[in-house]
């Protein structure tokens, strides 16, 4: 994208996969998402299915409008006087709409937080791809946008991801609760895909990360699951699959646990059907007490972690006078470059 990297900028983008808010909207949603791929019908229709019985509407849409809000008030109570814009990679607001507002409203050069902050192609490389296209999409006047730093190991991602998993805890039946096993799960890639960049890595440690602060003697096992695979069953994913896990954990003698969706920082579908239906479905014909611990996306700390990105790279003076610590970072991996290497998460092939 850039290659100015000392031109100030003049607007923070929020970028997300965007979802249905009704049900009129679940078939353009899966049309755009499945795109050029050959996906069966009966599947798109399975998929369908699961919206409709959910009222065909995700959270996540109504999340990302309110973390807006609350970004922008705290960018205000900052002194920063920016605009803050919001477009979905596959739901309305999309992309190319939403640059257009910007081109418009003046906008030259912005920074775009994007609602996962794992490194991979599918959540952090595509993004990129997206907004070039969206980009040249709009054409003449579209501003400039690069794309905040990976920030896995944040402490306004790690701190309120350990406090809500204590919630969930403290849920569970007293009698079991010293016992729970500790799930920390995300969404499963292709292993090819995984082989080539860091996001299995990133997720272990910002998993480690968590149940430090939540278990720090230790008392609880605990491990990183994956949800939410599609794609042909051939081609490998990563596992265990959440539910498959759970049905391990319950014929092991396993009688709690409680499910950090640490991959997923934004309440969506996936957390909704793949955890609050199915895998909690799972554990009770198990015989297994389950609690869900909630997104981290309402959280102040999580709203400030974006205020202290933007900062950082946009008014660095403002970042460190505010006591923000500079390129923050709580895990081993250290903290990722403010741009990605070229070669970094490569398509899988």
């Amino acid at each position: 994208m850039a290659e100015n990297p000392d031109a100030g900028y003049d607007a923070l983008l929020l970028v997300a996969f965007g979802a249905p808010e009704s049900l009129d909207e679940v078939a353009p949603f899966l049309s755009r998402v499945t795109a050029g791929r050959p996906i069966p019908p009966d599947r798109l229709a399975e998929v369908f299915d699961r919206y409709r019985s959910v009222g065909g509407r995700s959270p996540l849409n109504g999340r990302l409008r309110s973390l807006k809000e609350s970004v922008t008030a705290r960018l205000t109570e900052c002194g920063i006087e920016v605009p803050v814009f919001w477009g979905n990679r596959n739901a309305p607001p999309l992309l190319t709409e939403t640059i257009s507002a910007m081109r418009d409203a003046g906008v030259k050069r912005a920074l775009a937080w994007t609602a996962t902050p794992y490194s991979s192609y599918s959540s952090c490389r595509q993004y990129s791809e997206n907004l070039e296209i969206a980009l040249t999409t709009v054409g003449t006047g579209a501003p400039v946008i690069d794309q905040i730093r990976r920030h896995h190991d944040h402490p306004g991602l790690v701190e309120p991801a350990a406090e809500r998993l204590a919630e969930a805890i403290e849920r569970l039946p007293s009698d079991r609760r010293g016992r729970a096993h500790l799930l920390f799960s995300a969404h499963s890639i292709p292993n090819v895909m995984a082989a080539n960049c860091d996001y299995v890595a990133q997720l272990r440690d910002v998993a480690e990360l968590v149940a430090e602060r939540v278990d720090p003697e230790g008392r609880h096992n605990r491990e990183v699951v994956w949800q939410s695979r599609s794609g042909p069953p051939q081609i490998p994913w990563l596992e265990p699959d959440v539910g498959d896990r759970i049905k391990a954990l319950a014929a092991s003698g396993v009688d709690a646990v409680a499910v950090s969706p640490i991959g997923f920082p934004v309440e969506n579908f996936e957390i909704v059907w793949d955890l609050d239906v199915e895998a909690a479905t799972q554990a009770e014909v198990a015989g297994v007490a389950f609690q869900r611990a909630e997104a981290v996306d309402n959280d102040p700390r999580f709203v400030d972690m974006i205020v202290k990105l933007f900062l950082e790279r946009a008014f660095p003076e403002q970042a460190h006078g505010s006591g923000s610590a500079h390129g923050e970072s709580t895990g081993p991996l250290g903290r990722s470059p403010d741009r990605c290497p070229s070669a970094c998460c490569p398509p899988p092939r």
